[in-house]
């Protein structure tokens, strides 16, 4: 039945293209999802969707009945199953990252301050700078809070803690660069 409407709607003129793209849809996206998840593409919902949308406009010169619209929106999920292939081909493989793999190694400040914590190392450390960088490089690194908590408790903006923790740590970084030069020498 739902054949022989849209059949009867195509021959039609000046009728509302949103009955038979309602008809067609309903009598194919099952299908065009079922093909689609046959060709092994990763999103075949959001594909079929595409083949839909890209046939919508195309309904005006739509020739042959219900076998027509059927034709025309195969050849559109076939074009999209190729691109998808295509575009995949293109697109490189992505390897994860694996830290202990990578041989590039620069202690951060932050390491070196973990680092010297055992033993009240950190302690030592954090003596000779002021006590607002004291207190920033002790909320962020030891205490591990977010920039927004340790804004919020020592009643500054944000981009003020993030300002005060580089310097905090450009400091404490030439402290053990100071440190460690002098042990050398």
């Amino acid at each position: 039945m739902l054949e022989a409407l849209a059949d009867e709607y195509v021959d039609m003129d000046g009728a509302d293209p949103s009955v038979l793209f309602t008809l067609v849809y309903r009598k194919f996206s099952g299908a065009v999802l079922g093909y689609l998840r046959a060709r092994g593409v990763d999103d075949p919902e959001a594909v079929t969707q595409d083949v839909f949308l890209a046939f919508y406009p195309k309904m005006d010169g739509l020739h042959g009945g219900i076998q027509g619209a059927k034709s025309l929106i195969f050849s559109i999920a076939h074009a999209r199953m190729v691109d998808y292939y295509r575009r995949s081909e293109r697109t490189p493989a992505f390897s994860p990252y694996e830290s202990e793999l990578d041989g590039r190694r620069t202690a951060s400040a932050e390491d070196l301050a973990l680092s010297a914590v055992d033993g009240g190392g950190a302690t030592a450390l954090l003596d000779g700078l002021s006590p607002d960088y004291q207190e920033v490089l002790a909320l962020r690194i030891v205490a591990d809070l977010s920039i927004e908590q340790v804004a919020e408790i020592m009643g500054r903006t944000p981009g003020a803690v993030k300002q005060l923790q580089r310097r905090a740590l450009c400091a404490l970084r030439d402290r053990v660069s100071e440190g460690s030069q002098a042990h050398h020498e």
